[in-house]
């Protein structure tokens, strides 16, 4: 499994620092006040079997009206997938993408004997990209893509120190995405209106550790789950060159579109490089 070996050879890296690194240092101050970190790794994918997409026929802004065709059937008979479309008819979708990610943090902790108590606020940016497609009896695809442009949470974290040297964590806290949203179809008789880039606000949780190899750096291995969601996303599909009895016009103007999930989820695996003041 793919998370499992990252995080295996995370934490091999990791706690592969040599021992004579803390030999003869002074760790009653260790993780006690301030702090600047940088980091990357990996973020994952999540498991989103059975999303759709979901339409609203007579735009009253109430999802899950079925479009149908002039003889009553159901236009999306052919069905959905999780991922972008491979071809015009059902025939399959490329896997959701996994992809690096980059970070910058501030923090403060506050040691109390063992214990550690802090805050962390962190910005960054990812290239996963989360996808779903649809594929109507005309036969065309329609897919949804999102991956967020940049990316911030603000958390706690409470951990235990053995003395110094090395912390244990767990953390958790508020998080946001900014997605930069796209949409693409064979279909080039209707036209379609999105609203691009949307707001998507969620939570992140997880845990750590983190070992100080000097007075001031420090080496970490962390992992997080971030949830967001993001509703605002929409496509309007119009009339364009389509005839009356087009589908997507049968019961008004035009149709709107969207995912049926809208949770943007996403496990990550990450090393940090800190500078305690």
């Amino acid at each position: 499994m793919k998370f499992a070996a990252l995080l295996a050879v995370s934490a091999a890296s990791m706690f592969a620092v040599p021992a004579f690194a803390q030999d003869n240092r002074d760790t009653s101050q260790d993780f006690d006040g301030p702090y600047i970190s940088i980091g990357g790794g990996a973020s994952l994918q999540g498991s989103d079997r059975g999303e759709t997409l979901i339409f609203d026929t007579d735009q009253d802004g109430t999802y899950g009206d079925q479009v149908t065709t002039v003889g009553g059937t159901d236009a999306f008979s052919p069905g959905f997938c999780n991922g972008a479309a491979t071809g015009t008819a059902n025939l399959g979708c490329r896997n959701d993408k996994d992809g690096p990610e980059f970070f910058g943090r501030l923090g403060y902790d506050k040691r109390m004997g063992n214990f550690v108590l802090g805050a962390v606020v962190e910005g960054g940016h990812s290239v996963a990209r989360d996808s779903v497609s649809g594929f109507s009896t005309t036969p065309a695809s329609y897919t949804m893509s999102r991956e967020a442009d940049y990316q911030a949470n603000a958390r706690l974290r409470a951990g235990y120190t053995p003395g110094g040297g090395a912390l244990f964590y767990v953390t958790g806290g508020g998080a946001y995405a900014r997605l930069d949203n796209k949409f693409v179809t064979s279909n080039t008789a209707n036209s379609f209106d999105d609203n691009g880039k949307t707001n998507a606000w969620g939570y992140t949780v997880g845990g750590g550790a983190e070992v100080m190899v000097t007075n001031n750096i420090g080496l970490g291995l962390e992992y997080l789950y971030t949830d967001v969601k993001d509703k605002d996303y929409v496509v309007n599909v119009g009339a364009g060159t389509a005839p009356a009895t087009n589908p997507f016009l049968l019961n008004g103007g035009g149709t709107d579109l969207r995912r049926s999930d809208p949770n943007f989820q996403t496990h990550s695996v990450r090393g940090t490089l800190s500078y305690r003041f």
